[in-house]
């Protein structure tokens, strides 16, 4: 595999090891600092990562003797198992962190834990936090990478990546596609890297929500708004489900949420009498029988399951550039 360019700061560029600038740390932290070109690049990186995972030893050195700390504030399954299995992969030395049994329990505050546990030796921080900003103020306090592994209702860079990733090996293209992407979009960090990325890649996005689920001027974000999901199923070649997030947003957004599964839900019947099925995607975990029916869930799981699969080999890419990879 040729190593790839080093994403420096989300602004691509061949590596200067004699420039102090280019020995400063890199990090990702926003899809909006990405051009085109880092996207492509990290997609074409990630499928040659994808078949280390076939290997009967998922291992290759790239990373021998990096130390990876996987700082998650906010609880996660996918992003952080995924991440730690990158790193290990890339034989790195993976710490994970949680706030429970650590100092942060006991008042301590996230810039003097990160500070404490970068003194260790660590070369980067991959951080999820319930707070919008808190990777970008984790730069400013520590001398290492940071990877921003989901904050708030913001961002969440590697998901997005994943995601076009799983398109383009599905379909084939990203130019030209027509996503819709359906539900909570105002609260929804997903939806919000996902339309940054296909706006930059050249694909169509097309939002699918109530008024009140959606962001204030969504209008600029450069995409088309409907409230007809059977009209998005018509248009759409990828439909992106995402779940009604409980914990971020109450009934009183919508009547309840069985009139949300009427108007917005993937229902059997709605499935059913499609004669174009488009490829149906969910960033999980799916509440069933809300926004996608049980039975339609268990029909397109295996695509669902492969963006999980996806998302350890573009992990890999982006661990692999930000920590000095091409070097």
């Amino acid at each position: 595999m040729n190593p790839p360019e080093i994403l420096k700061s989300g602004v691509s560029g061949p590596a200067k090891v004699q420039s102090p600038e280019a020995n400063r740390p890199r990090h990702l932290l926003s899809i909006a600092e990405l051009s085109s070109d880092d996207i492509i690049r990290l997609l074409d990186s990630a499928r040659s990562f994808a078949e280390v995972s076939k290997r009967p030893v998922k291992k290759v050195p790239a990373l021998r003797g990096k130390t990876i700390v996987n700082m998650f504030i906010e609880p996660s399954t996918r992003t952080r198992m995924s991440f730690e299995l990158a790193a290990k992969r890339l034989s790195a030395d993976v710490v994970s962190f949680t706030p429970s049994g650590s100092s942060l329990s006991k008042g301590e505050s996230l810039k003097d834990t990160a500070k404490t546990i970068v003194a260790m030796g660590v070369d980067a921080v991959v951080i999820r936090h319930s707070s919008a900003g808190a990777p970008k103020l984790l730069t400013e306090w520590v001398d290492c990478s940071v990877i921003n592994a989901g904050d708030g209702m913001h961002e969440h860079p590697t998901q997005a990546l994943l995601d076009l990733f799983t398109m383009r090996e599905r379909l084939g293209r990203l130019e030209g596609l027509k996503v819709a992407i359906v539900g909570d979009i105002d609260h929804s960090r997903v939806a919000r890297s996902n339309i940054l990325a296909l706006n930059k890649v050249g694909a169509r996005v097309l939002l699918v929500a109530p008024r009140s689920l959606l962001p204030d001027r969504v209008e600029e974000m450069g995409v088309e708004v409907t409230g007809s999901i059977d009209e998005a199923l018509r248009w759409c070649d990828v439909l992106y489900l995402l779940r009604i997030q409980l914990e971020r947003v109450s009934e009183s957004r919508f009547p309840s949420l069985r009139e949300y599964t009427l108007q917005y839900g993937l229902t059997q019947t709605r499935w059913s009498r499609l004669k174009r099925k488009p490829l149906v995607m969910h960033p999980g975990p799916m509440n069933r029988g809300v926004e996608i029916a049980s039975v339609v869930a268990d029909e397109v799981e295996p695509v669902i399951t492969g963006q999980v699969a996806a998302g350890v080999a573009v992990r890999m890419a982006v661990l692999y550039e930000l920590l000095g990879g091409s070097t």
